[in-house]
């Protein structure tokens, strides 16, 4: 008697989709029964492990391998490798995506507006399932028409563009997108030290045309508006995420004299490198100035002492950012529905950098 799907068989090898449609589940759970690197229901494993003997399909690595390039990507495009605000992002999405048996490429624009660009078309050459674009973006008109642009061919091909903490791009482009509270953030933490008596505070850092900047000067200056501060221009100083850049400017800053009682820097990074600088003028935190940063990173703790700041849900935006895009394609018992579109919280973490304003001022 002929095994039933055997003359289907008879000319090709059995794929994993052929076994997923047989045990009527996804591929991502026939590839979590393969793997055994997911829980999957006994009802459900056995489904797909008959489905598996019906057909005839044996594994093979290589080949999951390499169909895993072709037609089960993630791509994520991000500014900067090394800085662990895009390293952990990254991080969630590379492990939401494995659950799926996705393979993950990774591109890094060095802030380049055109290569990000270049790589989304790189991506869509490649048929990902979905491409995460991670950070701010710049106020540019026609780079947010090439994006949304983009986009559309995107999603006529079966794919999602997905913006990770990043404004929309507006109603009628087709895209998902993982934002997070910035500028409520940037509001707390901007409280705190109005809280504890901080009326000159430094910003420091944080590229003035990036979304990112934008929200947290606009959280910034929110908090003192509603305190009765009158915000200060010459207490903004924009540049780069960076510790060379924290470092730097506050050297200056505190050699030109001027004024503050606190800072708040742009991100951890940036406060990393106002510590060195005020340590290395003499100044101590938070004795004589009070210092606070943004998103929570591991360097937060490493300092001393250990840095008041706003901790920004990293790792859960890369998962989420991968659940959106792919869910009407891996939908499973064990996961909850999701939309386009997802905000997630911001709160202050307190340590001990932060103090009551003292009598003396940074620079006097």
């Amino acid at each position: 008697m002929r095994r039933q799907g055997s003359a289907a068989e008879g000319q090709r090898r059995a794929t994993v989709t052929d076994v997923a449609r047989r045990a009527g589940v996804s591929t991502a759970t026939v590839s979590r029964v393969l793997n055994r690197n997911y829980p999957v229901a006994e009802a459900t494993r056995e489904r797909v492990e008959t489905a598996m003997r019906e057909l005839g399909y044996v594994v093979n690595a290589h080949a999951r391998a390499l169909a895993g390039v072709s037609n089960r990507t993630v791509g994520i495009i991000v500014n900067e490798l090394v800085d662990p605000f895009y390293a952990y992002i990254s991080r969630g999405v590379e492990r939401e995506a494995a659950l799926g048996g996705r393979l993950c490429l990774v591109c890094c624009t060095q802030g380049d507006p055109q290569r990000e660009l270049a790589f989304i078309d790189l991506m869509h050459e490649r048929r990902a399932d979905a491409v995460v674009v991670v950070g701010g973006s710049i106020a540019d008109r026609g780079y947010t028409a090439e994006l949304a642009r983009r986009a559309h061919d995107l999603d006529a091909g079966g794919s999602k563009l997905v913006l990770c903490g990043r404004p929309p791009l507006g109603e009628r482009v087709p895209t998902v997108s993982v934002e997070y509270d910035n500028e409520g953030g940037a509001f707390a933490i901007t409280d705190h030290l109005l809280m504890q008596g901080h009326e000159r505070i430094l910003y420091l850092g944080g590229p003035p045309r990036l979304s990112t900047t934008r929200d947290r000067l606009a959280g910034h200056r929110r908090a003192l508006e509603l305190r009765g501060v009158a915000p200060d221009p010459g207490l903004v100083h924009p540049g780069a995420f960076s510790r060379g850049f924290g470092h730097r400017r506050m050297t200056e800053l505190l050699r030109e004299g001027l004024d503050f009682t606190a800072v708040f820097a742009a991100n951890d990074m940036v406060a990393a490198g106002a510590a060195q600088a005020l340590e290395e003028a003499g100044m101590r935190v938070p004795d004589d100035v009070s210092l606070v940063g943004y998103d929570d990173i591991p360097v937060a703790q490493e300092l001393r002492p250990r840095l008041t700041t706003v901790h920004v849900p990293l790792e859960e935006m890369g998962r989420q950012a991968v659940r959106l895009a792919v869910e009407g394609e891996d939908e499973d018992e064990w996961r909850e529905p999701t939309t386009g579109a997802l905000r997630l919280g911001t709160h202050i973490v307190v340590r001990d950098s932060v103090a009551p304003r003292s009598g003396r001022a940074a620079g006097k």
